[in-house]
């Protein structure tokens, strides 16, 4: 028994609250759950290239060097697009909205 629970508290020792939260968050965005703008900038040239906005998943494909990004556009319908980054485009993500979740 104090075997047990000694791996119970090892394991615990890493997880505090914005942990909690940041797997959350991750998990309702996966879900299209969460509100995000997607903005592709240009390094080089100081300009958005392409904005996306909506309830989308994003993944990241380090093979081919680009961002796919699936978006949900209605009830059972959904988009994805494949965006390339290169040395000078990069892209950041903004969520849009508060999401309220338990820890």
């Amino acid at each position: 028994m104090k075997y047990l629970v000694l791996i119970f508290t090892l394991l615990f020792i890493g997880c505090n609250d914005s942990n909690v939260v940041s797997s959350n968050i991750s998990t309702d965005a996966d879900n299209f759950k969460i509100n995000r703008r997607i903005i592709f900038y240009n390094g080089i040239t100081d300009k958005y290239i392409f904005v996306i906005e909506g309830f989308c998943s994003i993944e990241k494909d380090n093979r081919d060097n680009q961002l796919e990004v699936t978006c949900k556009v209605g009830k059972n319908s959904y988009k994805k697009h494949y965006l390339g980054i290169s040395d000078n485009v990069t892209y950041f993500i903004e969520q849009l909205e508060c999401r309220c979740l338990s820890l």
